[in-house]
Order: C-alpha cells, then sequence, then structure tokens
C-alpha cells in the first residue's frame, strides 16, 4: 500500500529503502549526524543502487551503516513524499536483526524505543508517516 503526496514533477527524485528493526517491543532509530537533517531521527537505510532490487539494497545499506545482518520480515509500506530539495519515494520494511548488535558507524545516536515513544523525537517526516501506520495496526503487531 502507499501513500501519495502530488507535486513532484520536477524534482530530484530519490528511491530509497529503510528497515523498521524490531526487537522484542522496540523498535530501532538512528539519529543522522550530518547534512541539512542533521539531529532528526529515522529508520535506518538508504538509496536502492542500479541493478539492486529493494531488498537487497536495505541488506547492504543496514551492513554499512550498523555493521549487522537484518532478516526482512515483511513489506510495510512506500510513501512518496515531497521534500523541499527533492521528492523521495521511501520503502519500508520491517525486520529483526539476525547477526550481531548494531554500531553507529555513520548515525551520531541511536535508541531502542517502545511503540509509544517514537513520538517523542524528531522525525523526518517520511518517517513520522510511518509511524502513524505501525501504531494503526498496533493491534495487529507481530512481536519478532
Amino acid at each position: 500500500m502507499s501513500i501519495f503526496v502530488p507535486n513532484f514533477k520536477f524534482k530530484k527524485q530519490m528511491e530509497v529503502v529503510a528497515a523498521i528493526i524490531q526487537k522484542g517491543c522496540r523498535y530501532f532509530a538512528t539519529q543522522r549526524g550530518h547534512g541539512e537533517w542533521k539531529g532528526w531521527w529515522d529508520f535506518p537505510g538508504g538509496k536502492i543502487e542500479a541493478g539492486e532490487t529493494p531488498e537487497i539494497a536495505l541488506k547492504r545499506e543496514i551492513k554499512e551503516e550498523l555493521d549487522v545482518e537484518i532478516s526482512i520480515n515483511g513489506f510495510l509500506a512506500t510513501i512518496d513524499m515531497d521534500y523541499p530539495k527533492f521528492h523521495l519515494k521511501i520503502h519500508y520494511y520491517l525486520c529483526s536483526l539476525h547477526k550481531g548488535e548494531p554500531k553507529l558507524l555513520e548515525a551520531e545516536n541511536a535508541r531502542w524505543l517502545l511503540l509509544d515513544e517514537l513520538g517523542e523525537l524528531k522525525w523526518l517526516p517520511a518517517d513520522k508517516a510511518i509511524i502513524e501506520r505501525l501504531e494503526a495496526r498496533r493491534g495487529n503487531a507481530v512481536i519478532l
């Protein structure tokens, strides 16, 4: 299922993936350590490279950013969103840790948060939208 926000005709287009890593009842969030959105929180992930499937890109990005291997347990949603300088298409996957514990190789900070705690952080706009989706499926959540 996609959430569509129009008006991206003339902007730079970016397609990325993000891992919603769950451990028990907690979700893993990272705080950006660089760029225009420094200090904002997001779910880890990154760009899909040429020739990659979203799933392969996600596993590669998480290995590069956190030095862990993940299991992809299911697709959650795709969100299209306009940012001031680009249009973002982001594919969210529910994941769990397969091997290792996260090490912050790119992020400034990280936290494991309960669903009710997610709203306490300053999230990037697309991630804020997916948190609403997570909250809406609260009763149907599977604990990994």
